[in-house]
C-alpha cells in the first residue's frame, strides 16, 4: 500500500458545499386537440354572388402567384445553426445544417441537395480536432475557440512563421477580414492571478496590403524561414509556467491537455514551449517522447524563423485529471494516457489483475506508506497495515525522485494509502483493479472527492475514503473541537478558496484512529482477494 508524501496543495477551485458521508466504497396521456372552430359560409345568399365571388378570386389569385415565388427563392436562404464551439450538437435530420430545397421537375418529388462546406464557415473544434478535413491546400483558415471555461485555444493553416522577437506568430495570405488575436496557451483560464503570469501569444493575420507582396508566390516581403518544418507537421504551442512543478498541475494542467490536443498526430507534431523549463524536460522527457518526433523549440530564446503549414496555439483539457472519450475524435480515454505512461517508463505490457501470494494475503509489495509530515502517527499506520495482511513499505518521495522509480514501485503495488495532497496524483501509475485509499482531512471532501476519488475511479481503480474525525485534525486543538472551523468547515468555505486553502490545508495535520482505520485496511484486503479469486476463476 502506498502512501503518497510531498503534501502539495495548488488546485484553486472554487470549493462546493460539503454533503457529509461516511467513509465507504465508492462503485463503481396525449391531450385532445382543441375543437374546430364553427365553419362559416365563404360565400353568403342572395344578389350580387358573382360579383361577391371575382372580389374574393382576386387576394386568393395573388396569395397563389405569391407563395409560387416564395417556393422558387428558398434555394437563396440558408438555415444557420449556432452553438458553442466545444460543444458537438445531434440534430434529429442529418446534415440538417446544410441544406437547399429544390423545385422539382417533377411535381410529385423534391430533391435536397448537400452544400459544400469552405473550411472558414466550419467550427474553430473541428479544425483543432482534425475533424474539418485538409481541405483545400492554398485555402488559409484563422480561428480561435474561446467557449471553455478553462482555456482558449486557437488554430492557424497556411503560411505560419514565427516571430519570437515580438512573441508573435504571422499568418501571410490569411482569410479576408482577419483579426489579430491574443492568447495566453495555458489552461487555468478561470484564475486571472496565475493567467497573468504566463506569456501571450500574438497571432497576426497578414495580408497583400500589409506586407505579403501579390499572391501566395511572392515572398519579397514575408519573414525568410530559417527552419522550414515537412508539410503535414504541425505545431503545438503551450506554456509550461503558471503551477508548473506542482505534480498534480503537471499532469492536470499539462500532460494530459499535451495528449488531448497532440496524440492525433501519432508524433508527426513539434512542441513549440513558452516558459521553457530544462527540469521539466528531464521529468517528464520520457512521456513527452511518446508524443512527439521532434526536437522541441524554446519559443523565448529561439530567435530563428520556423515556418509550418499548420499550427494549435493552446491546450483543449476536459477535467480534473480526465480524458473524456466523447470529446476526442478518436475516441480515446484516460486508459490511453496511462498506456503512454507505461510506454514512457519502459512497461509496454501492464495487466490487471492484481496478484497475491500462495497463502492468499497480498504480495510483499501490497502496501506502500511514504513518510508525510500531515501523518502524525505513521508508524501505527504501518502497523495496522501489516495486521490488515498487507507488507506496508514507506516511500520518502521528493521533488527530485525519478519517476520511474515512483512507477515502478506503485505499479506492482496493490493499494495506496495517501492523505490528500498533490502526491496522490501518482495514482495514474497504479494498475486497474488497485486501491487507492484516500485520507481526507477536514473541509476537503469536495476537493478529495473531485481531484481524485473520481479521476481514480474512471481509470479503473477501486477507491475509498477515510473521512478524518473532527478529534482526529490538528484543528480540533488550535481552535477547539466545538468551533465552527471544526464542526462547520462550511462556513470557512463561503469565504473563498483562498481562505479555504489557508485553514484546511496549509495548517492541518491528522492523527489517524488506528482501530477505525485498521477495519477499513481489512475490508480492502479481502476486496482485492475476493477480486483476484474472481478473475482467476474466470480465466480458468
Amino acid at each position: 500500500m502506498e502512501q503518497l508524501g510531498q503534501h502539495q496543495h495548488h488546485h484553486h477551485h472554487n470549493p462546493k458545499p460539503h454533503v457529509p458521508r461516511s467513509s465507504s466504497w465508492i462503485r463503481r396521456s396525449p391531450s385532445p386537440s382543441p375543437p374546430s372552430p364553427p365553419h362559416k359560409k365563404l360565400w353568403g345568399g342572395g344578389g350580387g354572388g358573382r360579383s361577391r365571388h371575382v372580389c374574393r378570386l382576386v387576394p386568393l389569385l395573388v396569395l397563389t402567384v405569391y407563395s409560387i415565388f416564395t417556393v422558387v427563392r428558398i434555394p437563396n436562404y440558408s438555415l444557420v445553426v449556432s452553438t458553442a464551439d466545444s460543444e458537438r450538437v445531434e440534430l434529429p435530420r442529418e446534415d440538417v445544417e446544410a441544406f437547399k430545397t429544390h423545385l422539382p421537375s417533377s411535381p410529385n418529388s423534391l430533391e435536397v441537395r448537400k452544400e459544400t462546406h469552405s473550411p472558414a464557415s466550419l467550427p474553430c473544434s473541428a479544425h483543432i480536432n482534425g475533424e474539418a478535413g485538409g481541405g483545400p491546400a492554398a485555402e488559409s483558415v484563422l480561428c480561435c475557440d474561446r467557449s471553455h471555461y478553462r482555456s482558449d485555444v486557437c488554430y492557424l493553416r497556411g503560411d505560419v512563421r514565427t516571430d519570437p522577437s515580438i512573441s508573435s506568430v504571422l499568418l501571410y495570405n490569411a482569410p479576408p477580414g482577419s483579426a489579430p488575436e491574443k492568447v495566453r496557451p495555458y489552461t487555468r483560464k478561470f484564475e486571472d492571478s496565475v493567467m497573468n503570469t504566463i506569456d501571450e501569444v500574438t497571432i497576426v493575420p497578414m495580408d497583400a496590403v500589409n506586407g505579403t507582396g501579390d499572391g501566395a508566390g511572392d515572398n519579397s516581403l514575408r519573414w525568410r524561414c530559417d527552419v522550414r518544418h515537412p508539410p503535414g507537421v504541425p505545431a503545438v504551442v503551450f506554456s509550461t509556467g503558471g503551477y508548473t512543478g506542482n505534480v498534480y498541475h503537471d499532469f492536470n494542467d499539462g500532460l494530459i491537455p499535451l495528449f488531448i490536443t497532440a496524440q492525433r498526430f501519432a508524433g508527426e507534431v513539434v512542441f513549440v514551449m513558452l516558459e521553457y523549463r530544462y527540469w521539466w524536460l528531464d521529468r517528464y522527457g520520457a512521456v513527452l517522447e511518446q508524443l512527439t518526433n521532434y526536437k522541441m523549440i524554446d519559443f523565448r530564446y529561439d530567435r530563428r524563423v520556423h515556418c509550418f503549414s499548420e499550427m494549435i496555439v493552446g491546450l483543449r483539457i476536459h477535467d480534473e485529471l480526465a480524458v473524456d472519450p466523447k470529446l476526442m475524435p478518436n475516441g480515446k480515454g484516460i486508459q490511453d494516457f496511462q498506456r503512454l505512461l507505461h510506454q514512457g517508463y519502459s512497461l509496454t505490457a501492464v495487466g490487471s489483475d492484481v496478484g497475491v501470494a500462495a497463502d492468499g494475503a497480498p504480495g510483499a509489495r501490497a502496501a506502500r506508506l511514504p513518510a508525510n509530515r500531515v501523518l502524525l502517527n505513521l508508524p501505527h499506520i504501518v502497523t495496522a497495515c501489516r495486521r490488515a495482511g498487507f507488507a506496508p513499505h514507506v516511500m520518502n518521495l521528493r521533488g527530485q525522485t525519478p519517476l520511474p522509480t515512483i512507477h515502478a514501485a506503485l505499479v506492482s503495488a496493490e493499494a495506496m494509502v495517501a492523505v490528500h495532497g498533490a502526491a496522490v496524483t501518482h495514482f495514474l501509475f497504479m494498475r486497474p483493479g488497485s486501491v487507492l485509499i484516500q485520507i481526507v482531512p477536514l473541509g476537503l471532501d469536495w476537493a478529495a472527492d473531485a481531484f481524485y476519488g473520481k479521476p481514480a475511479q474512471q481509470l479503473g481503480l477501486d477507491y475509498v475514503e477515510y473521512k478524518v474525525a473532527p478529534e482526529e485534525s490538528s484543528l480540533a486543538a488550535e481552535y477547539g473541537v466545538n468551533s465552527t472551523v471544526v464542526r462547520d468547515p462550511s462556513v470557512i468555505s463561503s469565504r473563498g478558496w483562498w481562505e479555504m486553502k489557508k485553514v484546511y490545508m496549509d495548517r492541518q495535520n491528522v492523527t489517524v484512529n488506528a482501530k477505525r482505520f485498521g477495519e477499513l485496511l481489512r475490508a480492502a484486503r479481502l476486496h482485492l482477494k475476493n477480486a483476484t479469486t474472481c478473475g482467476k476463476a474466470a480465466v480458468r
